[in-house]
């Protein structure tokens, strides 16, 4: 159930008191806070754990105090970043940071392309099962025509249109989320 609910649902749930809702909410995004510490801020195992724990740690304790139930995905994201930071200047005072390590431009780039992923996922999802399919086969798997076209038994001829129309249904998806009259994140 949860995957039909939007972000701002399941804050309310989780609000509400609804323990699945939170386990839910964790299970959402536990990816995303992952991947911010691991492949923007190239923590350490142990200390992207860490970072993960406590966002979500701070992230039961402090939900009442999010303004909007919708921004929880760039609220997390920021609060992520500043543990992965946080975390960063611990470990520099152990040993000396390199420049790499502390580079916030790039660790940008990476939060930012991070949150384009996860969009784009969100809104794959909401795609009929055959597009999922055929748009994971052909920009994921990075399989041809012809190997599709064989797979799912339609003619290879056929394959470019239907990734033309499925990319069209992503795209109005995706539209349809860039509402420009939300509130924008703290970024």
């Amino acid at each position: 159930m949860a995957s039909t609910l939007s972000d701002g649902e399941l804050v309310a749930r989780c609000r509400a008191g609804d323990q699945q809702a939170w386990a839910d909410l964790v299970e959402r995004f536990s990816r995303y806070v992952y991947a911010i510490s691991v492949q923007a801020f190239r923590l350490p195992e142990a200390d992207a754990e860490d970072v993960f724990q406590e966002v979500f740690a701070r992230a039961y304790q402090h939900l009442d105090g999010l303004r909007d139930d919708s921004a929880v995905r760039p609220w997390l994201g920021q609060l992520t970043r500043r543990l992965c930071i946080d975390r960063l200047r611990a470990t520099s005072r152990e040993r000396p940071a390199s420049d790499e390590e502390l580079a916030p431009l790039e660790a940008e780039d990476t939060l930012t392309l991070l949150d384009d992923a996860l969009t784009v996922h969100e809104a794959l999802a909401e795609t009929p099962e055959h597009c999922r399919e055929i748009l994971d086969r052909f920009f994921a798997r990075d399989e041809s025509y012809k190997t599709i076209g064989e797979a799912l038994d339609l003619p290879s001829g056929t394959i470019a249109s239907r990734i033309s129309r499925c990319l069209g249904r992503l795209r109005e998806l995706l539209e349809g989320r860039s509402n420009p009259g939300a509130p924008s994140s703290s970024r």
